[in-house]
């Protein structure tokens, strides 16, 4: 690989093969050096999840249209593919980290749960530059296309600028055509939530079991929120940190009688 050119890792959670990956793997091949280490199976909804009871197995795959990158397929979850990657398939640090494209929303509270962020969260913990794309589209035959600009844009200020300490970017993007999109808004996570429920079964020998199911629920009506800027035709672009620490608390534990 040329040093003169950005060294980028390619990861996602819906699997090596779907079309979110392939979209992003095109945008990233204009801009740098690029090796993809994904699942080699869907990995959605694993959040932080990482393999601990189990061998790790990491394939090296032929790339079938002669783009000049690297591909591996990796038995574990998203976090795995980058841990594996940055510690043992690539010769040093990546540049950038780039997760995604996910097929569906990883907005508001579906940060914490998604793959997607979390690799790209567990790069940042690594110190490399990541970001998270994201579209609102569950298909499988999603039309990414409208997707690449904006994609291209938010990578290329990124390698520009690069990020602050501790920070990744969360990018989702609307489903619409690219003429309908009105433009990229940095934006917060707007204060929502799943109401949860389980839909309860029997299965033919009697025994219960349960599909989780439930509504996503946005009481949150801030115009600087992240559903704002989607609903309302807007890419948006969310800084998350990783420590978690909720610093405006600590105030009050001190008083405490601990």
């Amino acid at each position: 690989m040329s040093k003169k050119r950005p060294l980028i890792l390619v990861t996602n959670d819906d699997g090596i093969n779907a079309p979110g990956i392939r979209t992003l793997i095109e945008v990233m091949n204009t801009l740098g050096d690029v090796c993809v280490v994904a699942p080699d199976s869907p990995q959605s909804g694993m959040g932080h999840a990482i393999t601990i009871n189990d061998a790790l197995y990491c394939n090296s795959i032929k790339v079938i249209n002669g783009e000049p990158h690297k591909e591996y397929s990796c038995s574990g979850t998203p976090v795995d593919c980058v841990k594996i990657a940055v510690n043992e398939i690539l010769k040093r640090k990546p540049d950038l980290c780039v997760s995604g494209i996910n097929h569906g929303s990883n907005s508001s509270i579906n940060v914490i749960y998604s793959g997607t962020m979390s690799a790209a969260v567990e790069a940042g913990t690594l110190g490399v530059p990541s970001i998270g794309f994201s579209l609102l589209d569950y298909s499988m035959e999603a039309d990414f296309k409208p997707s690449k600009k904006f994609v291209k844009s938010i990578t290329e200020q990124v390698l520009k600028n690069g990020l602050p300490k501790g920070v990744v970017l969360n990018v989702n993007i609307p489903k619409l055509d690219a003429s309908e999109i009105k433009g990229i808004k940095v934006c917060r996570q707007a204060n929502a939530h799943w109401e949860e429920k389980f839909d309860k079964r029997t299965n033919p020998l009697g025994r219960d079991y349960y599909w989780l199911t439930g509504e996503f629920v946005n009481e949150d009506k801030g115009e600087d929120t992240d559903e704002w800027a989607l609903h309302n035709g807007f890419v948006s672009v969310v800084p998350v940190q990783f420590d978690l620490t909720a610093h405006h608390a600590m105030k009050e534990l001190n008083t405490w009688d601990l």
